[in-house]
């Protein structure tokens, strides 16, 4: 399935001339999800493990090996809402195609689903007294803090790669929905049939063969690029700087908030200043709760276990068991003149 089958085909044809140009175009024959499977070359485990969701000890093999940093980049400004790259990635993760819903907008649904990981949002804007339409790629922004991996209490359950890329391993998860609430994105989503949460992988087991996420190789307008994290900051800052020079947006520049330490996927924005105009929070942070979790509560909690536990034990030591006590003797309600009477008046 996905791209194995999909060739373009281009046709020019110049009939006064007496020639013909025709270019096939199959950049990824016999490379789709199933083969790299069969391979067993899909397995992103080969990626060097970073930060393990609530794992109590070290991270195996970490810095044994240095891994770039990756990153995805979109330019809003050049995105034509085609949803080419909606398709692909459910194409290639083989999910199936799920119903639409109308919302007065061409918006495929208002939010991504558990098997719908990539949705291209449409907002309406006003500049110079004319109507601007703001099209943006929602998805997973591969935090650099990823909130979800801080909530999460299930070990295992959500893996952060060197490489930057945060991935959810489904078969550890226990479908507490703490990495939902965990998220200052929103993007985690729930199955209520598995009980598991599931997110876009940045196409995890793509990029540990030297691939392009999918949803990049079908974008037909270059909105979509992807790399290193330093060469696509680079080049969305280039593309920043063309719009407040040339084009007249005199507040553009590049979505990378500092707040969760980044993202490894970065966005050029008409108006950095206002980015709640294309759904995204201007300061994106972790709840609180879940930080004090953590690096607070959890410690002290267990420290006060501890002490408890020695209390008890200390105790034991100085005092001993605890012996059966004697029963007390049986309280005496009335007085012997008051039975003798009693006795009587039976026959």
């Amino acid at each position: 399935m996905g791209e194995m089958n999909n060739h373009i085909s281009l046709l020019w044809s110049f009939g006064s001339f007496g020639f013909s140009i025709s270019i096939n175009i199959s950049p990824l024959r016999g490379c789709d999800r199933d083969t790299l499977s069969e391979a067993g070359m899909s397995n992103p485990r080969t990626f060097q493990i970073q930060e393990i969701s609530a794992h109590p000890g070290p991270v195996p093999g970490q810095g044994t090996r240095r891994e770039e940093e990756v990153c995805k980049y979109i330019d809003v400004t050049t995105c034509i809402g085609c949803k080419a790259c909606e398709v692909a990635c459910v194409e290639w993760n083989d999910h199936p195609f799920r119903e639409t819903t109308f919302d007065d907008t061409y918006q495929t649904m208002p939010s991504t689903k558990w098997n719908y990981w990539n949705l291209i949002k449409f907002a309406e804007d006003e500049r110079n007294g004319n109507l601007m339409w703001l099209m943006r790629k929602d998805q997973c922004m591969h935090c650099e803090d990823p909130g979800c991996l801080r909530a999460c209490p299930a070990d295992g359950a959500i893996i952060k790669y060197e490489n930057g890329i945060v991935d959810f391993q489904q078969e550890n998860c226990i479908g507490c929905g703490y990495c939902i609430s965990g998220c200052p994105f929103d993007i985690p989503k729930f199955n209520e049939k598995t009980k598991k949460v599931y997110k876009c992988t940045l196409c995890s087991d793509r990029v540990g063969q030297g691939l392009e996420p999918a949803c990049i190789k079908a974008c037909p307008t270059g909105c979509l690029h992807f790399g290193t994290k330093s060469d696509m900051v680079q080049i969305a800052g280039l593309r920043a700087k063309q719009l407040r020079e040339v084009s007249g947006f005199a507040n553009a520049g590049v979505y990378d908030p500092s707040s969760i330490k980044g993202t490894h996927v970065i966005y050029t924005l008409h108006d950095i200043d206002t980015p709640e105009r294309y759904g995204l929070p201007r300061n994106p942070v972790i709840p609180p709760s879940y930080t004090y979790w953590k690096w607070l509560a959890k410690p002290t909690g267990l420290l006060l276990a501890g002490l408890g536990l020695l209390a008890v034990f200390f105790h034991r030591v100085s005092v001993g068991p605890k012996l059966p006590q004697p029963e007390d003797p049986p309280v005496i309600t009335e007085y012997p003149d008051q039975i003798r009477a009693k006795r009587k008046e039976q026959p």
